[in-house]
């Protein structure tokens, strides 16, 4: 085995938001169903399928009914009880898990992107690997930056560091390392916050 071949990487998975862009329905964007499967479930799968080392899951908002959604599947769960404050929170909660901590590199995925493949994730962590683990690998569709991005594990600590509702994009952007973009198509761009955006992509609106 090579040390590139030896790379691992983990998957933190964000299902914890408050989705309010959905209305005043009731509905969660990662409950809607997609071929039959609730969103939340679909992600996760997606990302055992990929091969990473390892899932972890942080849950929020409803985090009862996403777990239920995500029972029998191969991964961990994390809860974030602050989620309310902002995505910060739910990155910190995810990074700070130890099969997080363990490896190479964290991908950072949505929970709310149901084009993603399970080839997407793997092209990503290859080219994550064909940069034996030292740089910033980004999911871009046509030159539009998207998600997931798939940070070392030396900017884990600054991850951690992040307050309010911000995501990664200063730690990446400040980093001094440099960037892989992996044009993925569209499901590095296509993300559902409202009930027309689920059906346009494909979706049934559930919960």
């Amino acid at each position: 085995m090579t040390v590139t071949e030896g790379i691992t990487v983990a998957i933190v998975l964000l299902a914890a938001g408050k989705a309010t862009r959905m209305g005043e329905a009731g509905q969660h964007k990662l409950l809607s169903e997609f071929d039959g499967v609730p969103l939340v479930r679909r992600s996760a799968e997606v990302a055992i399928a990929s091969g990473a080392t390892s899932l972890i899951v942080v849950t929020g908002h409803r985090s009862d009914e996403i777990e239920h959604a995500l029972s029998s599947l191969s991964l961990d769960i994390v809860n974030n009880p602050d989620f309310a404050s902002g995505m910060a929170s739910s990155l910190i909660v995810g990074m700070s898990a130890e099969a997080a901590r363990k490896a190479d590199g964290v991908m950072i995925m949505l929970a709310d992107m149901p084009a993603l493949t399970a080839a997407d994730l793997m092209a990503l962590m290859s080219a994550f690997r064909g940069a034996s683990g030292k740089a910033i690998v980004r999911a871009t569709s046509q030159g539009r930056r998207g998600n997931p991005v798939i940070l070392p594990q030396s900017l884990v600590p600054r991850v951690l560091e992040l307050r309010g509702d911000v995501g990664a994009r200063s730690v990446i952007e400040n980093s001094g390392l440099a960037f892989v973009d992996v044009d993925i198509g569209a499901g590095a761009v296509i993300d559902v916050d409202t009930p027309e955006e689920v059906i346009a992509a494909g979706g049934r609106l559930k919960g």
